[in-house]
């Protein structure tokens, strides 16, 4: 659902115009106004009434406005076959008059957010910092397990290598198996 399509407004409206819009169809499809119609008439301008409200709250709060215009350009899927996502529609704003890339310094999705601003946005939530930290331990504590390994390897087995001792044990198998073999 396109929060701005829903209250009729352009994607650059200001909030009086958000807001006037918003009392402008809030008036016209209330319940209360309906209560006197067919059932259908009513669910549908309830309905109708629930989405101008939704749209509302999001639109006139700047910082959500400002996730709901990012994750709308970004993460949701086109329709049709294009299997792209409705931010892969940039426009390049070139100042030369050539037709040549500019090598994506001034690449924008199509509501105007440049693609390092959404990236620079994403990687500073807290779930993707959370996510990162929680890795780096991850990688931390295995880093230290192989290490450890090693050290308490070379502290109980002085003068042998991880190599040499497993060489010395496969030849210690082979010449079991060759009494087995010759004991049978």
């Amino acid at each position: 659902m396109d929060h701005y399509k829903v209250l009729g407004v352009h994607r650059s409206a200001t909030k009086s115009e958000i807001k006037e819009a918003f009392r402008r169809l809030a008036v016209q499809f209330h319940p209360d106004k309906h209560s006197q119609s067919s059932g259908q008439v009513r669910d549908s301008a309830a309905l109708r009434f629930k989405q101008i409200s939704e749209a509302y709250q999001i639109l006139i709060d700047d910082r959500k406005r400002a996730d709901y215009n990012i994750h709308r350009s970004t993460a949701q899927p086109r329709g049709g076959g294009g299997g792209g996502y409705a931010g892969s529609n940039y426009r390049y704003n070139n100042r030369s008059s050539s037709s040549s890339y500019d090598g994506g310094a001034r690449r924008r999705n199509s509501s105007g957010v440049s693609m390092l601003e959404v990236a620079i946005r994403f990687m500073t939530t807290r779930a993707f910092l959370l996510n990162v930290a929680f890795a780096g331990c991850l990688l931390g504590g295995a880093k230290m397990i192989d290490g450890g390994g090693e050290r308490m390897w070379k502290r109980w087995n002085s003068g042998k290598s991880f190599e040499e001792a497993m060489d010395s044990i496969e030849k210690a198998k082979s010449q079991q198996r060759r009494g087995l073999e010759d004991g049978d």
